[in-house]
């Protein structure tokens, strides 16, 4: 018999800006659904992390003084953090998680926040907000969310997916998040799992590979999600037919 999947929630007292608990609620009740167990680590601020006990890790979003909290400790045991995500650990950081993963997120008075150094990536503040819902095509087809950071954010690594309506990463090179090894980072929230299953799915399927959890996970009825997904784009983004053929 399976193991539980052991699913860290870091410091979700300081992070959970934009409702990243539905995104830990959502990868509980697919593997649920499945049969499989999971066991969620609530990781709060005055803990500290430990990266090798983990299978997967949620990095949420926070104002600038929480982000700088939240790297001021994870940076006690950065080294830690570095060989498990070479090693591929699953990781997905939002919005102001996103940020962490870099060198660093300059303020808008040239202070600069610094990063865990994880990816070759920056950020900085910039006018004005980039706010709206987005839509990006990505290697599991579109994904939708919200987004809203005075971030612009550069980085040399794959992007999440490319942008089909909405800002990204920075509103100019039409990319957004990244992907390195098993590392996703995205601005898109508001929470991001819950609209988008085929990516929860692709998150929990490395997390099991990870962990050494035997299996695939089958596929799910997911017509009402479907069917909410195409409403939105179709009511909320008013995206041409020629892309929701894409979804």
């Amino acid at each position: 018999m399976n193991r539980p999947l052991r699913i860290a929630h870091l410091y979700p007292d300081l992070l959970n800006l934009y409702a990243d608990k539905g995104n830990i609620l959502t990868l509980q009740q697919r593997m649920a659904w499945r049969g499989y167990a999971v066991e969620i680590i609530r990781v709060q601020h005055t803990d500290d992390a430990k990266p090798g006990e983990y299978d997967l890790v949620l990095l949420g979003g926070g104002s600038d003084r929480e982000q700088e909290l939240v790297g001021r400790t994870l940076r006690r045991n950065v080294a830690e953090w570095k060989a498990a995500v070479e090693d591929g650990l699953p990781l997905l950081a939002v919005c102001g998680g996103y940020q962490l993963l870099g060198e660093y997120y300059q303020l808008p008075n040239g202070t600069k926040i610094p990063g865990l150094e994880l990816l070759d990536l920056r950020t900085e503040a910039g006018s004005p907000r980039l706010i709206g819902n987005i839509a990006i095509q990505s290697e599991v087809g579109i994904i939708l969310g919200f987004e809203n950071h005075g971030g612009r954010t550069r980085h040399r690594h794959a992007p999440l997916g490319t942008v089909i309506s909405g800002h990204g990463n920075n509103g100019e090179d039409g990319q957004e998040g990244v992907r390195y090894k098993n590392v996703i980072g995205t601005y898109i929230h508001g929470p991001l799992l819950p609209k988008n299953p085929a990516l929860a799915d692709m998150i929990l399927q490395l997390a099991m590979d990870y962990a050494g959890i035997s299996g695939t996970l089958r596929p799910l009825d997911d017509r009402m999600e479907q069917a909410a997904r195409q409403a939105f784009m179709e009511r909320r983004m008013e995206l041409a037919p020629a892309v929701l053929q894409h979804k």
